[in-house]
């Protein structure tokens, strides 16, 4: 048989080998290091036969699918380590994830900081140790019995939910024996450049109904200084994350008798999201847009309509005995459309009516699974700048050029537009029962987007089968610290649930025609925004959205009656102002203000108190010297009018993680 090689030079051999074997043969350099075998270009296990002419790849921890091999193998190792510490634990499942994997584990004891480390050890002696990955395949019974015995129900269960005609394949390393489907790389020895980052817990199979297991991440990568990079970035990212940093900040807070999904905004935190939805409310009645306030329950009647009832309802909370024939059922909004679509119907409407654009800040209610519950960013009740164009086909190129326009708008101004990727989501066509509408029309509509965009001249990828039913749409896109991906804002095209809801408006030619539909949202779900901004700022917000703007500071006592006077006129100005009346030293009250990252503080004694002025200290410029307090308010009221974006001062970052 013939092996091409990457080179494009061929090797001959007259049997049958293995990848691996192959790799040896070339150089024993090349069979250290390799992870993975590419044959026709198809990513397979080294120890893959080969029995006739292919090409040939030999992928090592340089390419991106030979480090994920690695990765996988490394998380058998963890499994090992783990049961070698903890005999008693059951194994569940451990694929390789981006930059790493992770393993869960049925155990009574989570994993501290400690544990982990000594799990570390542990691996490293099963590294050093050098243990070959015995691959081998059982048939179905065999293989539950094998498990069984062994006493691993997860394995058991997820071999009994294999199809009948897969192949179930083991891994043995001196003597751990793995369901797995592989690939891995051939001795343990292989495994380098490691790290345990974090436990943490979480339902088998992602299901809250299931047991709550213990699971262990760790990375790894192809040298030392990938790892080092990746571990101080990891550390940047736990420095700003929204979960920890909000609840430090006081911005919200969670509580298990309220439940999961559930955040609970304390006043600094709603003080926050008030600002944004006054801005999104005014911004949009200045571009058309009417403010309706609807239900947060409706009848199921509604959804069935709609077809959500049909699409969507395990994702609703459902009010009432849905077995009695006789009983009213309701269900907690997930989306405020059928709603606004009724404000449309309650009157007539012509032609010159449109475009109706009506928007509200709606309260939604989704019922994700616990497993999917993160800070802000998944919740079960969240508020949503949502909006809802009615339109004649003429005015949707226009009326989603405009709804594109407020999004960036509102991306831009809150400093955000850089960090997005938009998505165009269309259909299944292999789905189709999920859709509402004909090829024909889903065609038309995902054709039309298309051309909208392009004229727009937005970059965008697009993702089959992430459409809404009633309509492709455009998803912006944004990764969390952790670089998680988020949709933050989407804008739908719907040429589908006007019929559904009998819309209809009468032409010039005096026919009724069914409108178009645009659903949109301005700067998406305020909760996760809120979680975005924290992220993007580690906390220090643009003046106009922080919830403390100024501190006034008396040096001493002796100076309270004048702050006292300098804080009524902030206030009276409109400025969101404080006062630190504490006996504390004024070093203390300037290192506090900067640890609850307040853009402003001002100095109030003797040289101020006789000048009428006050000594100003930011997070941008550090000391500013004095200023006269009416100059210096109509400056912070420019800042917080133009919704300015200040660069902080590198001396202020060093003073907060000092603090």
């Amino acid at each position: 048989m013939k092996i091409t090689l990457k080179d494009g030079s061929v090797k001959e051999y007259d049997h049958a080998m293995s990848a691996y074997d192959i790799a040896k043969d070339i150089s024993e350099g090349l069979a250290r290091a390799a992870c993975l075998a590419e044959i026709n270009g198809e990513g397979k296990d080294l120890r893959t036969v080969i029995d006739q002419d292919a090409t040939l790849n030999i992928l090592t921890t340089k390419d991106p699918a030979g480090i994920k091999t690695m990765r996988h193998t490394a998380s058998h190792v963890m499994a090992e380590a783990v049961r070698r510490l903890r005999p008693e634990v059951k194994v569940a499942i451990g694929p390789a994830i981006e930059n790493g994997w992770y393993y869960d584990f049925d155990t009574d004891k989570p994993f501290t900081r400690e544990d982990l480390d000594a799990i570390e050890a542990e691996m490293k002696k099963v590294i050093k140790e050098g243990h070959e990955l015995k691959r081998y395949t059982l048939p179905r019974e065999e293989a539950i019995a094998k498990m069984e015995g062994m006493q691993e129900p997860y394995k058991v269960e997820l071999i009994r939910d294999l199809p009948q005609d897969a192949v179930i394949s083991f891994y043995d390393q001196d003597g751990f024996v793995d369901l797995c489907a592989g690939p891995h790389i051939m001795s343990t020895k292989g495994v380098k450049n490691f790290k345990l980052t974090s436990s943490s817990g979480a339902y088998w199979r992602g299901n809250e109904k299931n047991k709550m297991l213990q699971r262990i991440y760790g990375c790894a990568f192809d040298t030392k200084e990938e790892l080092a990079e990746y571990l101080k970035k990891l550390e940047e990212a736990h420095m700003r994350d929204h979960n920890r940093l909000g609840r430090e900040m006081h911005l919200f807070t969670t509580v298990d008798v309220i439940g999961q999904g559930l955040p609970l905004l304390m006043p600094k935190g709603a003080r926050i999201v008030q600002a944004l939805q006054r801005w999104v409310e005014d911004e949009e009645e200045k571009r058309g847009y009417l403010l309706t306030k609807t239900p947060l329950m409706a009848k199921k009647d509604l959804y069935i309509i709609s077809d959500h009832w049909q699409h969507y309802k395990d994702g609703m909370f459902v009010l009432g005995n849905e077995e009695d024939p006789n009983a009213e059922v309701f269900a907690l909004r997930p989306m405020t459309c059928p709603f606004q679509y009724y404000v449309f119907k309650a009157e007539p409407k012509s032609y010159r009516d449109m475009p109706c654009r009506y928007g509200e800040t709606s309260t939604l209610f989704r019922n994700e699974d616990s497993g999917e519950m993160h800070g802000l960013t998944r919740v079960r009740q969240f508020t949503i700048s949502e909006g809802h164009l009615i339109i004649r086909p003429d005015q949707v190129e226009d009326e989603f050029k405009g709804c594109v326009d407020l999004m960036r708008y509102c991306l831009t101004t809150l400093g955000l537009e850089e960090d997005v990727t938009y998505r165009l989501s269309l259909w299944d066509p292999d789905n189709a029962d999920h859709y509402l509408g004909t090829p024909e029309t889903w065609d038309i509509v995902e054709n039309l987007m298309r051309k909208i965009l392009n004229d727009i001249g937005i970059q965008y990828t697009e993702a089959k089968g992430e459409a809404a039913f009633y309509g492709p749409k455009l998803d912006i896109q944004a990764k969390n610290v952790y670089g998680k991906e988020d949709t933050m804002v989407t804008i739908q095209l719907d040429m589908f649930l006007a019929e559904r809801f009998d819309m209809f408006y009468t032409d010039k030619d005096g026919l009724k025609k069914r409108p178009y539909i645009i659903h949109r949202t301005s700067c998406g779900c305020y909760e996760r925004t809120l979680a975005w901004l924290i992220e993007k700022y580690a906390g220090n917000f643009p003046t106009w959205l922080c919830p403390e703007q100024v501190r006034v500071l008396p040096i001493s006592e002796k100076y309270q009656d004048y702050a006292e006077t300098v804080l009524k006129k902030l206030k009276d100005a409109g400025i969101k102002a404080s006062l630190d009346d504490t006996a504390e030293k004024i070093g203390y009250k300037i290192r506090q203000a900067r640890m609850d990252r307040l853009p402003y503080m001002v100095i109030a004694g003797e040289k101020e108190q006789e000048s009428g002025t006050v000594s100003v200290r930011s997070r941008f410029l550090g000391d500013e010297g004095a200023k006269d307090i009416d100059a210096f308010i109509a400056d912070v009221l420019k800042e917080i009018r133009d919704k300015t974006i200040r660069p902080n001062a590198p001396a202020d970052e060093k003073d907060q993680k000092k603090a």
